[in-house]
C-alpha cells in the first residue's frame, strides 16, 4: 500500500511497516483511497479525519436546496375571481422556488365535463407561462386532472 505521512509520500509499504510506522508517532493508519492501484493509507489522527468528514457532509446538506411540491385545488365550476387569486398563490409559490401541483377535482357528474376542466388547466398554463415550465401536461387521474408546473431556471 502506498503510504502518506502528512504531506510527504513514504513510498509503497506493507501493511505491518506502515502500521508499526503509525504506532511509533502515536497516530493511526487511515485508508483514504481503496479503490487505488495500490490502495492509499495516510498516517493521520482518526478522530480528526472523522471530525473532518463530518464538517463536510453538514457543508453538503447546507449547500442543498429542498424543492418542495405545493397544491392548489380548483374546480370546474370555479368563478374567474378565484381562479385569479389562485393563480396569484401559484405565482407565489413558484417565486419561493417551489413546484405546484395544480389539482382539478370533479364532484358527481361533472367529470362528464373534463373538456372544460381541460380548457381552465390551458387557460392557467397560459397565465403562468412567463414565469413557470410545465413539469407534467393536464392528464385525468381518476376523478381529478392534475398539472405540474415548476419554476424557470
Amino acid at each position: 500500500m502506498r503510504v502518506i505521512d502528512g504531506d510527504k509520500q513514504l513510498g509503497i509499504l506493507s501493511l505491518a511497516d506502515a502500521l508499526a510506522m503509525a504506532g511509533r508517532v502515536g497516530l493511526d493508519l487511515v485508508e483514504v483511497s481503496a479503490n487505488a492501484a495500490p490502495p492509499v493509507c495516510r498516517i493521520m489522527d482518526y478522530g480528526k479525519f472523522r471530525y473532518q468528514q463530518n464538517k463536510k457532509l453538514q457543508d453538503a446538506k447546507k449547500s442543498q436546496t429542498i424543492i418542495q411540491v405545493k397544491e392548489i385545488r380548483i374546480r370546474p365550476k370555479t368563478e374567474e375571481h378565484d381562479l385569479q387569486v389562485k393563480i396569484k398563490h401559484i405565482r407565489k409559490f413558484l417565486s419561493q422556488h417551489d413546484k405546484v401541483k395544480i389539482s382539478m377535482m370533479f364532484r358527481g357528474r361533472e367529470i362528464a365535463y373534463t373538456d372544460i376542466g381541460k380548457k381552465i388547466m390551458e387557460g392557467v398554463k397560459e397565465a403562468l407561462a412567463d414565469i413557470c415550465v410545465v413539469d407534467q401536461q393536464p392528464r385525468l387521474e381518476g376523478r381529478s386532472m392534475i398539472m405540474i408546473v415548476a419554476p424557470k431556471k
